[in-house]
């Protein structure tokens, strides 16, 4: 396993989501909000507020408080106006980092963003600086539950996905990757043969990783943390890798 599904599945084990369960609901009706603003109100009719949507129940949000979102996004609301915006950097050891923002305050998102990577060691670079390390692709995630690998691996071929990468353990998931063109129909495809799927987004998935060792892992996971506490960051991509004896170091 490499790259952020590290530090998240780190960060699962400390606990850390529970203490951040406020900070996750305003992300995620940030971006309900927002899917529903530019496209239409009803999930059927629009991928990206469907995936929000399921994003919320996942994480135990109530209809009640969806459908408010909903309904503020679709609306005149103008504090329900986020705009989209995508920082590029590169954090200790050489990290290459993308953070996806949605923000009502581009001056003050960008200043703090520019903060966190100097505290801990990285430097923001200019738009597309880091961008072409990574490919753009549909991520979809399911429970080991829905199939053994080879299965999920069939059905996700026959749905004309591209990746399946099959976790193990509690934590394990099976992840299916697409072209990022071929989202929606992979999506409609998955849903048949699979169910509903626990996530399903477009990522950045590093195309190389950089190995972190030493107290590099310990800024460079400090730096991850502070960039995902601010209310305005939606998403942190790292292409980085590090040791099982780094990463239990991390996680003691």
């Amino acid at each position: 396993m490499a790259g952020h599904s590290q530090f998240k599945n780190i960060m699962h084990r400390k606990g850390r989501q529970d203490a951040q369960r406020a900070k996750i609901f305003t992300k995620i009706i940030r971006e309900i909000t927002t899917a529903a603003r530019l496209g239409a109100a009803d999930p059927n009719a629009n991928p990206r507020l469907r995936a929000a949507v399921i994003a919320a129940r996942d994480a135990n949000m109530t209809r009640d408080t969806i459908d408010r979102a909903i309904k503020r996004g679709s609306g005149s609301d103008a504090d329900a106006n986020y705009d989209e915006v995508r920082y590029e950097g590169y954090g200790p050891g050489g990290v290459a980092l993308i953070v996806e923002a949605l923000t009502n305050n581009r001056n003050r998102t960008a200043g703090e963003v520019r903060s966190s990577f100097s505290k801990y060691g990285g430097n923001l670079g200019e738009s597309n600086s880091v961008s072409f390390m990574f490919d753009r692709l549909g991520e979809f995630r399911f429970p080991l539950s829905a199939g053994s690998p080879d299965d999920v691996l069939e059905k996700a071929i026959d749905a004309g996905a591209d990746d399946v990468v099959s976790g193990e353990g509690p934590e394990g998931v099976h992840e299916i990757y697409c072209a990022q063109d071929s989202f929606n129909a992979v999506r409609e495809a998955l849903e048949k043969s699979l169910g509903q799927p626990s996530a399903a987004k477009l990522t950045w998935r590093p195309k190389t990783t950089t190995p972190v060792e030493g107290d590099s892992v310990q800024t460079l996971f400090t730096l991850i943390a502070a960039l995902e506490d601010n209310d305005d960051v939606q998403n942190v991509y790292a292409n980085f890798e590090a040791s099982d004896d780094a990463l239990a170091k991390f996680a003691a």
